[in-house]
């Protein structure tokens, strides 16, 4: 329903290959973190077509939906590559569990994104343990917060007690919902049926809904906070006068 073919398309697709190449060159070991949705299948489908050696990692929360966890064997299938799974500490799940209770996420939006922190951030920040460069989805159509992102963006992180640079490269960064979808038709590529429930964005089972037609694209996700708060921690940026970093809030 949603695919559309620009007229700049072709050209789109070609920056966006030659963006691949170059971040696989400069910034090798890279990773791919897959949410496994559409923008994440079209990243791994253009890897794989392109014959590239960056590897693909996708975080676990414990609280994915089953057609979410169920595409990982289906895509490693098609693709013929495995996807390393990340999970977060059993023992820090469990805990903030019994402490807060299994709907802490919508008691308040601290407890929200300390839920978010042990089932996402920590385990990223291992997926990412000694890679030079991460390849996101995010696009500057899916929120106003997300308006700005751009091509490749140089993170400084600290890695124990060590400031090291990292490249944050998206490759989808200006493509439209429509283009997503057309190149996932015109290629053939697994993508999650939930997206065909009405899912455009799709996170963990108790913090995503369905939205109408007519709503914000990223509506279905914590809808019961304000808009300036969601995002989940591994997407935060600051600015500074001279170039944009950004941090993985733990």
């Amino acid at each position: 329903m949603y695919a559309f073919k620009t007229d700049g398309f072709e050209h789109k697709l070609a920056a966006t290959q030659v963006l691949l190449r170059d971040a696989d060159a400069r910034y090798s070991p890279l990773a791919q973190a897959s949410s496994l949705g559409a923008e994440d299948m079209v990243i791994t489908h253009l890897l794989a077509s392109l014959q590239l050696d960056a590897s693909i990692f996708v975080l676990d929360t414990g609280m994915l939906h089953r057609p979410t966890l169920d595409l990982i064997g289906r895509a490693e299938a098609h693709y013929g590559r495995i996807f390393e799974v990340y999970r977060p500490d059993p023992q820090a799940a469990s805990d903030f569990v019994a402490e807060h209770g299994d709907d802490a996420m919508r008691r308040s939006v601290d407890l929200r994104k300390a839920c978010c922190g042990l089932r996402k951030v920590e385990p990223l920040a291992r997926a990412l343990a000694g890679k030079n460069g991460w390849l996101t989805g995010l696009r500057r159509e899916q929120s106003g917060s997300r308006a700005a992102v751009p091509d490749v963006e140089m993170q400084h992180v600290v890695v124990g007690k060590v400031l090291i640079a990292r490249a944050k490269v998206n490759p989808l960064a200006d493509w439209t919902w429509g283009e997503v979808w057309h190149f996932i038709a015109l290629e053939g590529i697994p993508y999650n049926p939930l997206h065909d429930a009405f899912f455009p964005s799709i996170g963990c089972a108790p913090c995503t809904r369905a939205i109408t037609p007519g709503e914000d694209f990223r509506a279905g996700r914590w809808w019961w906070e304000s808009e300036n708060a969601k995002e989940c921690g591994l997407h935060v940026s600051a600015h500074t006068s001279q170039a944009p970093t950004s941090a993985i809030i733990p």
